[in-house]
């Protein structure tokens, strides 16, 4: 027997549910309570359903609605924010009349010239690579979750893209960026560019891309244990 606490969002109480046979249903699935560990079943919910550890009453799940499809466009939008971040310029600089534009490959480029080789693969991984690596790791995983189809390695794909949200690190870059303008704004003018404003949507689309999606849907729809 297992024992599912729902909150009652409309009625503000706590349901309690229970079975006899909780290992039968295919939907399922095991997770430990990250205030006490008490390990708890939990059925498929609803949206707008809770699931508490019957023990403590910390949150254990809470189904999110239309999660799969709301990451999903998102994901096409920050594929569109990426190629124009990386096609059009980034900034430019007007010094005497002449302005002197950049995009994010530039300045890549440019720490590899000055011989700063291990900072300059770690600007491109974290601000190019691993953004690219996460969108399109997340429509090979979306797409088929969305037609209900499998295709190989999915689930793997899905745990390497969770593995490197740490390593994305757009955010950063921005603020580098901006302390950058600061400090160059009285030396020349500071002329934004389009893939700079594109820049700042796609960190904005990255983030809510992953507050959106509800990683145990996946797992449970792949055939695997979160």
């Amino acid at each position: 027997m297992y024992f599912k606490l729902i909150h009652n969002s409309c009625r503000d109480r706590l349901k309690m549910k229970s079975t006899n046979n909780p290992e039968h249903d295919p939907e399922s699935f095991l997770v430990a309570c990250h205030e006490c560990d008490l390990l708890h079943r939990i059925a498929p919910l609803i949206p707008g359903e809770t699931a508490r550890c019957f023990r403590c009453g910390a949150v254990l799940h809470r189904l999110k609605k239309n999660s799969a499809e709301r990451s999903l466009a998102l994901v096409f939008t920050g594929i569109i924010l990426f190629v124009i971040a990386n096609v059009y310029p980034f900034l430019g600089f007007r010094i005497g009349g002449q302005i002197q534009q950049s995009n994010l490959i530039t300045g890549v480029a440019e720490l590899f010239r000055q011989d700063l080789w291990l900072l300059a693969a770690l600007v491109l991984f974290t601000t190019i690579l691993v953004p690219a690596l996460q969108l399109v790791g997340m429509i090979y995983v979306l797409i088929p979750f969305y037609f209900r189809i499998r295709l190989p390695k999915r689930m793997a794909i899905f745990r390497v893209v969770r593995q490197s949200q740490p390593w994305g690190m757009t955010e950063v870059f921005m603020l580098g960026i901006l302390v950058s303008l600061i400090k160059l704004s009285k030396m020349a003018t500071i002329v934004p560019g389009t893939a700079l404003y594109a820049f700042m949507g796609l960190m904005l689309v990255l983030a809510a891309m992953l507050a959106f999606l509800d990683p145990r849907v996946i797992w449970m729809h792949g055939g695997k244990q979160p």
